[in-house]
């Protein structure tokens, strides 16, 4: 290893910076075993024929998708799109999985800037009407190959027995809440791979795999001598579902407006086709880690260290002089005494423990509290509920994506969802969201109150799960949900999609070498079952005009009738006792027996906070 750092760091590169976007990799996973290929390249190249087959003519969709002239209008003659019965046709799955796999895009394509997609922005309930681009398909299907960060084993047979009842996929995996299984959660934790972690394996794995993307999207074009590949502005644009761009003012730019070959293209005046090995030699020298505090740095041609790059009162003396946008040269030093080491592919990582990914809030760690985050308190577009134990914890804010995350007995209530949740390794958790889409995979005995607008999916190994109608409202829920595009009129929460096994990119539980295990949906709450949650009053508003004062998603007759018999139950309660004729030492027997089955109600059902 060499004495010192070369000045050909990763945050000196020049600007734009290509960062990866998480929200592919964390949210479009899908375990679908047919959308996988031995040969990936080959068996992605004779789909796009086939895809093409299926693609209607353009003039067939409508008018609001010929608008975006970057995708569906180019030079070329205007991008071929296919909906749900052509995906099914061409991948051979039934309609039902091909919907998954139209929708599933949707919900990660990008959303921001100029060029965007119509499907990115096209409401849930009307996603087969503007269909899927052929390019950014095949770009989604290729990504499927994707494996997560595997985790680190560090418990023995005794400890996993003393946490589950019996063997299961998450053994190991989640703090439990005995006295010793609490002692020893902080090194469950520390098996789990973090968020850095999957982040910088998500730059490895497009650094590894851009030259076949590219590829993918390229035409070959012939001269006198020799074919050579060739890529335009619009197929490069199509790679903005695993890239975004930065310029130096740390804005986001449309990907293709970023590269100089590309730059100040139009459909009326488009660019040339630039050859594939120009655009792979840019796209490398222009990527880096996207979140705060972390970047790479060179440490000679065999080793990396990527070091932290934050606000410089999070930082050690070491690092103290590094920004984001320039990071120097400095002595290579010792791991600061702040900072955790992980291993990753070729190199080492140190993160600050003030380390935050870039544009997620965190709910990490809440044990036996109650935690609410408001719209002031949520920075960026995803938020992320992790490792939170017999609490509750409130997110009333409008999101895009959210995750939910290695939580036992404890409620989650979520504001509105625009694109995406997922929830994971949890048990005994009582999750209240109205959501575009939702992902529940190897959780426990929990229930789900939704609100969505697409079909529920479960994959992986769960066990008695169960779902219902969504159960409260906040003041601010009807605003919400019209902010991120949720109908509260579409409620599909009974209409479970439940995939035959145990997802096959999830690393932790699903080994290459292990059998396929055959997946458990849901079961209906059912309605004498379902209770109402009420939201304390938190509401600082002045006025009280254009405030939710009631559940906004209709419940299903059998539940209305429960709930409606239940209030009734109580009414006739109350009246009873007001007017029951007893003595003074019996009247205080009969309330402190209420009481007291009340309190251990609170306490069985977590209500308690």
């Amino acid at each position: 290893m060499s004495g010192g750092v070369s000045k050909n760091t990763e945050g000196a590169r020049e600007p734009p910076w290509l960062h990866v976007r998480r929200e592919a990799f964390e949210y479009g996973m899908l375990p679908l075993p047919s959308l996988l290929h031995s040969d990936v390249v080959t068996g992605l190249r004779n789909l796009r024929v086939k895809l093409l087959q299926q693609a209607p003519s353009i003039s067939t969709w409508p008018l609001s998708i010929t608008a975006n002239a970057s995708h569906s209008t180019p030079a070329s003659g205007g991008r071929e799109r296919v909906g749900t019965e052509g995906i099914a046709a061409a991948l051979e799955v039934a309609e039902a999985h091909a919907h998954l796999v139209l929708d599933t895009l949707a919900s990660v394509l990008n959303e921001e800037g100029a060029g965007v997609d119509p499907l990115a922005i096209t409401p849930v309930t009307e996603i087969d009407s503007v269909g899927a681009d052929i390019d950014e398909l095949l770009i989604f299907l290729y990504i499927q190959t994707y494996r997560r960060v595997p985790s680190r084993p560090h418990r023995g047979a005794a400890d996993v027995a003393d946490v589950w009842p019996s063997t299961s996929a998450i053994d190991g995996f989640l703090p439990a809440l005995s006295s010793m299984q609490v002692r020893s959660s902080t090194m469950s934790r520390r098996s789990m791979p973090g968020q850095a972690e999957e982040e910088v394996n998500q730059l490895t794995y497009v650094q590894k795999h851009l030259p076949n993307l590219l590829n993918l999207l390229a035409e070959t074009t012939e001269d006198e001598d020799s074919s050579i590949k060739v890529i335009t502005a619009e197929q490069f644009e199509h790679l903005g579902l695993l890239l975004k761009a930065k310029n130096a003012d740390m804005e986001l730019v449309q990907l293709s407006q970023a590269a100089p070959f590309f730059a100040n293209s139009d459909p009326d005046m488009p660019a040339a086709p630039v050859p594939v090995t120009q655009v792979l030699e840019w796209v490398q020298q222009h990527m880096c880690a996207a979140s705060e505090s972390l970047r790479e740095t060179s440490l000679g041609k065999e080793e990396k260290v990527v070091k932290d790059v934050g606000p410089a009162e999070t930082l050690s003396s070491e690092v103290v002089d590094v920004t984001m946008a320039d990071a120097t040269a400095s002595p290579a030093s010792p791991t600061p005494s702040n900072a955790r080491t992980i291993l990753v592919p070729n190199g080492v990582l140190h993160l600050s423990k003030d380390w935050r990914p870039e544009g997620m809030t965190f709910v990490d760690g809440i044990m036996k509290a109650s935690v609410l985050k408001r719209e002031d308190d949520i920075k960026g577009d995803s938020v992320k509920v992790a490792h939170c134990h017999d609490s509750v914890v409130y997110v009333l804010a409008p999101m895009k994506y959210v995750s939910v995350f290695g939580c036992s007995d404890s409620i989650v209530m979520l504001g509105a969802v625009g694109k995406a949740v997922r929830v994971e390794y949890c048990e005994r958790v009582q999750v209240i969201v109205p959501t575009a889409r939702i992902t529940i995979a190897n959780c426990r005995e929990c229930v789900f109150y939704l609100g969505v607008n697409q079909r529920p999916l479960f994959t992986g190994d769960n066990h008695n799960l169960q779902v219902a109608p969504y159960n409260t409202f906040y003041p601010e829920l009807e605003a919400h949900l019209a902010q991120v595009g949720v109908d509260a009129t579409v409620n599909r929460w009974d209409r479970i999609l439940t995939l035959g096994v145990v997802e096959p990119h999830d690393a932790f539980i699903h080994p290459a070498s292990s059998p396929d295990v055959q997946t458990e949906g849901a079961t209906q709450l059912p309605p004498e079952k379902f209770v109402t949650f009420s939201v304390p009053n938190w509401n600082k508003t002045d006025s009280d005009q254009l405030l939710t004062r009631a559940n906004p998603f209709l419940l299903p007759k059998p539940y209305l009738l429960a709930q409606q018999h239940r209030c009734k139950a109580a009414e006739i309660l109350k009246q009873n006792l007001r007017t029951a004729l007893l003595e003074e030492g019996k009247k205080r027997e009969l309330i402190s027996a209420i009481h007291g089955h009340f309190r251990d109600w609170l306490f069985g059902t977590i209500n308690i906070f």
